[in-house]
């Protein structure tokens, strides 16, 4: 009985080593798209995500990063002032409508069209529907992203014309000029 435990205990131990198969790696355009689809998934439905958790380095530029906190420590320090202010009930300035997307009301569904690689550059062309709506609202946005070390970042996303600003980066750099 003990020599049947003991072949048992061995079998089971190389079994247990047994090495996996390496993952192949992920190619650039899934990778980007990956990307995308965390971007949209995470801050594409509500602004609660902006305010309540920190900005990842895994998900944005450097550069965004920067411009990303900038806009949301001002509009924390204006929700603050207005709270100790003579008039708490002022309304303070705070991130209204898509914060990364060019229609105001946000989107219903998206799908990425396109993903363009140069170099350590890319651009992700996403088609956008908000059908809450009548007529029901279709744009396309581009999401610029830049290959790091670590992986590709969302760099700014540029706006469709129906939005009322050219990208993400000028629509942060404006909010935080609002406040001035």
């Amino acid at each position: 009985m003990k020599k049947l435990l003991l072949c048992l205990g061995i079998f089971l131990f190389f079994v247990s080593c047994k090495k996996d198969k390496p993952q192949p790696a992920m190619s650039p355009e899934s990778a980007i798209t990956e990307k995308v689809n965390e971007l949209y998934t995470q801050y594409g439905k509500s602004n609660e995500a902006i305010y309540n958790e920190p900005i990842p380095d895994s998900l944005f530029s450097q550069d965004l990063k920067k411009v990303l906190d900038n806009a949301i420590n001002t509009s924390k320090a204006d929700i603050e002032r207005v709270k100790k202010s003579d008039h708490p009930d002022e309304k303070p300035l705070i991130f209204e409508g898509a914060i990364f997307s060019s229609l105001y009301e946000g989107f219903t569904s998206y799908t990425i069209k396109s993903v363009k690689i140069k170099d350590k550059t890319a651009e992700a062309l996403v088609s956008f529907e908000y059908d809450m709506g009548s007529p029901k609202e279709t744009w396309m946005d581009t999401v610029h992203l830049n290959h790091t070390d670590k992986g590709w970042r969302i760099d700014n996303v540029t706006f469709d014309k129906i939005g009322n600003s050219k990208d993400l980066k000028a629509r942060l750099t404006e909010f935080v000029e609002s406040t001035k």
